[in-house]
């Protein structure tokens, strides 16, 4: 049994010393070379992994890259902002258009409207204004032209310091067959002279008329010169109404009303005031609009 140890023992000694030894070194380098490329493709697939491939932008040439998607886009967002960018608003507008935080909201409250909208505010107060006034104008040169036209000289006009809205009138004609007339003969009274004013807004509103001379009694003329009649008031007013028709219904009412001239000593000489006829016409129109009016017609006079 030792001797059949012994002897294989020494063949596979025989064997392993026969084995070719370029065999045995292939062997082995090859195990280290697959470690080495297995290493090299390990090092060699990281550097791949990490590197990622350039891209064309959709909107350049072919040899363009970009540096990836999120950049490009926003490179893209920045060249366009300045383009689409709107309109900045005034200041007053910047801190509630811009949704901003409260420190910029109040910054824009202080700073008020922008200049546009300050401006615009004071222009169409004036550019109404001049609307009024070219109104105005018109209607009195027409009103001038077709007074100077009247065959029949009923009633004449001078403006009052050649200003085109404060007019002296002169009625040179009433009823001929009322007592008015007859005083008018008496006295050589030629005409009973009245002042209007027009204000702003005429023809749209009546204008300020009152008796300068002679001094009347009844005749629905009052202190100061001031005159009842409902046409002269904002309610009754009308802007169709002339001056001459105005003129026409006041010498009716002289009439039915039994105007006279004063002839009493002392207050005959006493002139009418502006002032007193204002503060008489306000009193009036506050007790005929409680209790109504009462005009009497052309045809009447």
């Amino acid at each position: 049994m030792a001797t059949l140890l012994r002897k294989i023992g020494l063949i596979r000694l025989h064997n392993r010393d026969t084995e070719d030894p370029k065999h045995h070194h292939n062997h082995r380098g090859g195990g280290g070379g697959g470690q080495q490329s297995a290493s090299l493709r390990g090092k060699g697939g990281a550097k791949s992994g990490g590197h990622k491939p350039q891209q064309q932008h959709p909107a350049g040439g072919a040899g363009d890259a970009s540096p990836g998607p999120g950049k490009g886009k926003g490179k893209r967002a920045a060249e366009l902002a300045p383009r689409d960018k709107p309109p900045q608003p005034a200041a007053g507008a910047a801190g509630a258009a811009s949704g901003g935080g409260p420190r910029e909201r109040a910054a824009g409250a202080r700073a008020g409207p922008g200049p546009a909208a300050a401006a615009g505010g004071s222009l169409v107060p004036a550019a109404r204004q001049q609307h009024c006034t070219q109104v105005r104008s018109r209607r009195l040169m027409k009103e001038l032209q077709d007074i100077a036209r009247l065959s029949d000289r009923f009633i004449s006009v001078e403006l009052v310091d050649e200003s085109l809205f404060d007019w002296n009138v002169k009625l040179h004609q009433v009823d001929k067959d009322s007592v008015l007339w007859q005083d008018m003969k008496e006295t050589n009274t030629e005409f009973i002279l009245l002042n209007l004013t027009f204000p702003d807004n005429f023809p749209f509103s009546p204008p300020f008329m009152r008796v300068l001379s002679p001094r009347l009694e009844n005749g629905y003329v009052l202190d100061g010169g001031a005159i009842c009649m409902e046409l002269l008031t904002p309610r009754g007013w009308s802007s169709a109404y002339t001056v001459e028709a105005v003129m026409r219904q006041f010498a009716a009412s002289l009439v039915k009303g039994q105007g006279r001239i004063c002839r009493k000593a002392g207050k005959s000489k006493k002139s009418f005031s502006r002032k007193e006829a204002e503060a008489t016409f306000k009193s009036l129109v506050k007790t005929h609009e409680k209790y109504g009016w009462v005009t009497p017609p052309v045809s009447d006079g």
